[in-house]
């Protein structure tokens, strides 16, 4: 049975209402904490508890509304008992306050999200008494200049919303200034960014688009809301054209960006698509692909023995969180149980189930306010991104790569590499000088050149249509060493490390992107003397048994599992001394305690070009099968006139593309194709996602 299939509205009920009964025996006496097993967190057990508490109810609430009411779990006065205890300020078990802690101001969207979606069930039965609590309890968002302009905004707008529903403290001046923070964050094509860096994940979907959904159906926000509905439906309507093209063949979400253990949250903007009623992705598509997200999950044994969700991936595995994060904070998923608020007699709920995008045939699109190219095969269910535009900084910026973010490649089937050593010397996915100490360089702040869709042809010289041909993208960093700074080396809150960088070059690469493979073409231009070595690094695999690694002359391939990284180099001239290796890492991946990643190098001042002159080529694969397979020989590479190149690829079609002729010329001159196919383009200036 594939990803998602028979997951009914009862099924998911049974995961929701198995979640919050086990994490009960966690609550304190009054209900007011739920402090889940594990060490403090970033924070400390108080935010723990209060966290704990939040995100549950989240659950809970979507339960009781898609119930109307009905609550055989007596969850109402369950977490009614809670909200007294935890807003009496007098209380033992009281909750961190907004003024107190910013973490609060999270949590405490969540707790009035929820008890507007629930008021006839749980807000209208609170006693006078608690209900002037949790106005006070909330009152201190209302002038508070202190949230960050990212998607934290929606914590203070929501809320202030709320308060306004029962006549508590707010300010519209406020509310509007939020309002038009995250109209700022619009990039195009329904995606949003979240400041002035560039950092797109999974909060593109489970916040800055959940957020103006949901807060649009609050009764606090009816008049403010009703001129913005049209064009924030629209926006979701068209990330959700691209989100449900991000979802692997056996259910995996991209595994890229921060708050990763949130884990199957990945699925809440498919929800908030059928919240919404989006016009173009139908109901039975956004079902199945949030089945098949969560489907993922409890596939690989989440939640655990116990019914608990850990700090992990699959299996528990702390390295993955970040500095805020506690033992309470995976159950941010809840978000991704947002279907349950749903009737059982909803559309989304009725509609035939639909197959995954992708499940018939190969799948390409560029995203393009992201840089990305996406690359899905419906013979392994394998999703890739080819990222030539994300980074967690900004256009100039000399800092260090965040595996989480500034990596060349992400996908459905491999992780990043997020060991200390990951951090401060790129290894996978990467193009890097290197010192004769081995020391790496990195790419943050690059430029992104372009997204293009080149022209390919099959053997008849017929042009291939546009979602079986082939993309090309282009960046070009400043490569630089970083000294960092201390304490800056860190998964923080996934920004690359502070510190004092030293030039080592500029490297450009361009991306050919078709099926399973990358065609990457690589320029070094001004390299120092100490720039000895460039290192193309492949796709990261890990599983509990060693990965095993097979080397050639002319490429380098690692299997793991029932997946292959490959790497090969098409015809370097007999004498060039291009090596391959295997760097292997311990602990290193959330999919497995053993990593391998595929390298090959060449010397930085006399790099291989008879292929295309001026180029290092290498042909960057990654199979969800094991070696050998037959099906998927490396393409072959041929320069095209002067300043192009000619992929042909393994089905015989060929593709050409013109490379840019001047490492100081930041211009779109990465091709001369007309793209002016939605799915193609120059990406617009990006930006970041915020914190939590």
């Amino acid at each position: 049975m594939s990803a998602g299939a028979g997951w009914d509205r009862a099924r998911w009920a049974a995961l929701a209402d198995g979640l919050l009964l086990a994490a009960r025996p966690y609550a304190s006496p009054d209900r007011a904490r739920i402090t889940l097993p594990g060490g403090p967190g970033g924070y400390g057990h108080d935010v723990d508890g209060l966290e704990g508490f939040a995100r549950t109810f989240l659950a809970a609430g979507f339960r009781l509304a898609g119930e109307r009411g009905a609550d055989p779990l007596g969850l109402a006065q369950w977490y009614a008992d809670g909200i007294a205890a935890g807003t009496d300020p007098h209380h033992p078990h009281r909750w961190v306050r907004l003024d107190e802690h910013g973490q609060a101001k999270v949590e405490a969207a969540s707790i009035a999200l929820v008890l507007d979606l629930t008021r006839p069930w749980l807000w209208d039965r609170l006693a006078p008494r608690v209900q002037e609590q949790v106005v006070d309890y909330l009152a201190p968002a209302v002038g508070d200049d202190t949230y960050p302009r990212i998607n934290w905004v929606w914590f203070r707008l929501v809320v202030q919303t709320f308060l306004r529903s029962v006549g508590g403290p707010h300010s519209l001046e406020e509310m509007r200034e939020d309002l038009a923070t995250h109209d700022g964050f619009v990039r195009g094509d329904g995606w949003l960014a979240d400041g002035d860096a560039r950092a797109f994940d999974h909060y593109v979907g489970w916040a800055l688009h959940l957020y103006p959904t949901l807060w649009g159906r609050m009764a606090g926000a009816r008049d403010l809301a009703a001129d913005r509905r049209a064009a924030d439906t629209a926006l979701l309507d068209r990330y959700l054209q691209d989100a449900v093209h991000l979802v692997g063949g056996d259910g995996s979400p991209l595994v890229q960006g921060r708050s990763l253990v949130y884990r199957f949250a990945a699925a809440a903007p498919f929800w908030v698509g059928a919240v919404a009623q989006v016009p173009t992705v139908a109901p039975g598509t956004l079902r199945r692909c949030a089945s098949a997200v969560v489907d993922h999950f409890t596939a690989h044994g989440v939640p655990d023995g116990r019914g608990l969700l850990t700090l992990g991936w699959h299996g528990p595995w702390p390295a993955l969180a970040q500095t805020y994060s506690g033992p309470g904070s995976p159950y941010w998923a809840s978000k991704g149980l947002l279907g349950l608020a749903l009737p059982a007699d909803h559309p989304v709920w009725t509609a035939d189930d639909a197959p995954l995008p992708g499940a018939a045939a190969d799948d390409l699109r560029a995203v393009r306010p992201a840089g990305w190219l996406v690359s899905g095969t419906h013979t392994d269910g394998v999703v890739r991104v080819v990222n030539h535009g994300v980074d967690h900084a900004r256009p100039g910026d000399r800092v260090g790569d965040s595996p989480l973010y500034a990596r060349l490649g992400y996908s459905t089937a491999t992780a990043p590499l997020l060991d200390p050593a990951s951090w401060s010397d790129p290894v996978d996915q990467s193009v890097v000088l290197a010192d004769a100490a081995g020391a790496r360089t990195h790419r943050a702040g690059f430029t992104t050149l372009a997204l293009r869709a080149p022209r390919t042809v099959d053997a008849t010289g017929t042009d291939v249509p546009a979602g079986s041909a082939a993309l090309a993208g282009a960046s070009r960093a400043a490569a630089h060493w970083l000294a960092p700074s201390p304490g800056s080396a860190s998964a923080g809150h996934g920004y690359g490390a502070a510190g004092t960088a030293r030039d080592a070059g500029t490297v450009t690469v361009v991306s050919l992107v078709r099926g399973a493979w990358e065609v990457r073409l690589v320029r070094v231009a001004r390299a120092v003397p100490e720039a000895v070595e460039l290192q193309v690094g492949g796709w990261p695999l890990a599983a509990d048994d060693a990965p095993v690694a097979t080397r050639s002359d002319d490429g380098v391939e690692v299997t793991a599992g029932t997946a292959t990284s490959l790497l090969a180099v098409p015809g370097p001239p007999a004498g060039t001394p291009v090596t391959t290796s295997v760097v292997r890492r311990e602990d290193a991946s959330p999919l497995g305690r053993h990593a391998a990643v595929p390298v090959v190098s060449a010397p930085a001042h006399r790099l291989p070009d008879d292929v295309v002159p001026g180029w290092f080529v290498v042909a960057v694969g990654l199979v969800g099968r094991p070696a050998g397979d037959a099906a998927h020989p490396a393409p072959r590479v041929a320069r095209e006139g002067v300043g192009g190149v000619a992929v042909t690829w393994a089905d015989g079609a060929r593709t050409t593309l013109t490379l840019p002729h001047d490492d100081t010329d930041d211009t779109d001159d990465t091709d001369d194709t007309d793209d002016t196919d939605a799915d193609t383009g120059t990406p617009a200036p990006a930006g970041p996602v915020g914190e939590r």
